[in-house]
């Protein structure tokens, strides 16, 4: 595709075709057995689909199960406002992605409304978690602690935007890039300079006819492949992760605060000794080991070394959710964990060494107080 001329920038009236994917994360509980969720319900075992510059080494592991959903309605303005297309990718880690996959052919106002309608997601978020609520009912044999916090949930939409477009992809006119930064910001309006360079500042091309943008609410892909699935997928797995990283997050802050009562309880409580200990350890030992599980388990499901493309639309999209700092949150706080745990366990220790020294005291001095007795 080549870049128009000046003069043939298209207008605001220019109709453009292409798909509008929306993804809507959830957290189902702390562990998914995929096995006895097939056996509960049909899947197919979702492979990373893959371009022939993509390594085999690259793929999701343990593969997660795609379902396919009812068609939803969710009443977006696009036309014919017709139900779209619904699936859900569920992994190991009990967490869910629902897809949602709109086609759209509007002028360029028109689209930028379609994006400004997105800003409040609760309409998708409702209809997402409607559309899925009958697989977690039949799906709740196969989780291990379920639990589904109707607050916990993100939502990213990708408009992609094939070849045939009269819109270029490389070479974008100034005139458009305020446009093209309404969209990834979900604004109806006209932007400031600062703004627009802000929303446009990490992109990515691989060829001349392809570009990517993504920001924190929504992302714009051009792609001369009409079949991008595996680009669609690493975005839609990064939006997944970013809720598991705010889940490991937010259950390290309630088990944190939950310990740090449990201590003071049991440190108040010097005569009970090594029993007021024990909750607390006890707590602190299965916060360190669910919470190192499930990271790691996040982390490495799918592991993107050695494609140069696939690891580039991941670091850009990882950059726009802030994973890395996440991840750093997170592992402070284990490591704070940890060293509670070690001081709790020292206090537990020196009390039990106090108790054995009282006892053997009182042993001494029973035994003295028996011999003087008997003589």
């Amino acid at each position: 595709m080549s870049a128009p001329a000046p003069h043939d920038v298209p207008g605001p009236e220019t109709v453009l075709a292409g798909t509008l994917h929306l993804y809507v994360a959830f957290d189902w509980g702390d562990e998914l057995d995929l096995e006895r969720a097939r056996q509960l319900v049909p899947a197919e075992v979702h492979e990373l689909p893959r371009r022939r510059r993509t390594p085999p080494s690259i793929a999701y592991r343990p593969p997660p199960l795609r379902f396919h959903l009812a068609p939803v309605a969710l009443g977006l303005p696009v036309g014919d406002k017709a139900p779209a297309a619904a699936e859900a990718t569920v992994f190991d880690f009990a967490g869910v992605s629902v897809a949602f996959h709109v086609p759209f052919r509007l002028p360029l106002c028109g689209l930028q409304q379609l994006a400004g309608s997105l800003a409040e997601p609760a309409p998708v978020h409702a209809a997402a978690r409607s559309a899925v609520a009958p697989l977690h009912a039949r799906l709740l044999p196969a989780i291990r602690d379920p639990e589904w916090h109707d607050d916990l949930s993100e939502e990213y939409f990708v408009f992609l935007l094939p070849p045939g477009n009269p819109l270029p992809a490389a070479g974008l006119p100034a005139e458009r890039s305020g446009w093209l930064a309404s969209l990834v910001r979900l604004e109806p309006g006209r932007l400031s300079d600062e703004e627009v360079a802000e929303a446009l500042r990490l992109h990515l091309s691989y060829t001349p006819d392809d570009l990517f943008v993504p920001d924190w609410a929504a992302a714009v892909l051009f792609d001369s492949d009409p079949e991008c699935d595996e680009t669609l997928q690493v975005i839609e797995f990064a939006n997944l992760q970013l809720l598991e990283y705010r889940n490991i997050d937010g259950r390290l802050d309630t088990n944190m605060a939950g310990a740090y009562r449990l201590v003071h309880e049991a440190t108040r409580k010097s005569l009970r000794f090594w029993r007021g200990y024990d909750q607390p350890l006890r707590v602190l030992g299965e916060l360190k080991v669910e919470a190192n599980d499930l990271f790691e388990r996040t982390a490495n499901v799918l592991k993107l070394v050695g494609d140069q493309y696939l690891a580039r639309v991941y670091g850009l999209v990882a950059a726009r959710f802030h994973l890395r700092d996440w991840e750093a949150s997170i592992q402070r706080k284990l490591e704070v964990g940890e060293g509670v745990y070690q001081v709790i366990s020292d206090q537990a220790n020196a009390h039990r060494t106090e108790l054995l020294e009282l006892i053997v005291i009182f042993l001494i001095v029973l035994e003295i107080v028996l011999a003087v007795f008997h003589h």
